[in-house]
């Protein structure tokens, strides 16, 4: 690339002097986070208190984030979810894969899949949306170790 080209990129990327444009906020603070990013974190801390309870028996369980389910049927308004998917109103807002074996014929983990887009339609704030991500995980845990929800939120059992 000649002098002169290189010239007339840069003056074209920093056409008044004020320098490359760079991030809003720094990345410590918690609004420089993607919207997934502060939904997975939402996750994790709703999932911490569960794992300690449960850390033995979910130790063969995964749990995984997607944006949104995936519609297979033509017409989303026929679609019927079966008994491992919480929805509301017919949108699943998450789903239990149970463990098997995929394409390549390589076993499978269990697996719970939260749908981030239909969780956060549904929440007010930051805060409804914390205790829905509870919910639905507290329902797909206990679904998976065959508990009832109770079970799983309540309190622990003196041993």
């Amino acid at each position: 690339m000649t002098r002169s080209a290189r010239s007339r990129l840069r003056s074209r990327r920093d056409r008044r002097g004020r320098g490359v444009r760079g991030l809003l906020f720094p990345a410590t603070l918690p609004a420089a986070r993607s919207r997934s990013e502060r939904f997975d974190a939402i996750v994790l801390d709703v999932l911490e208190p569960i794992d300690e309870r449960w850390h033995a028996e979910l130790d063969r369980l995964d749990v995984a984030v997607d944006e949104v389910p995936e519609v297979t049927d033509c017409d989303p308004t026929t679609v019927t979810w079966g008994s491992d998917v919480v929805e509301d109103g017919n949108i699943p807002l998450a789903r239990l894969v149970p463990a098997g074996v995929d394409r390549a014929g390589l076993p499978t983990r269990a697996r719970i899949v939260l749908y981030r887009r239909p969780l956060e339609t549904r929440a007010q704030d930051g805060d409804d949306l914390s205790d829905l991500v509870h919910e639905v995980l507290v329902e797909q845990v206990a679904n998976y170790l065959g508990l009832d929800p109770d079970a799983i939120d309540g309190p622990a059992e003196a041993g």
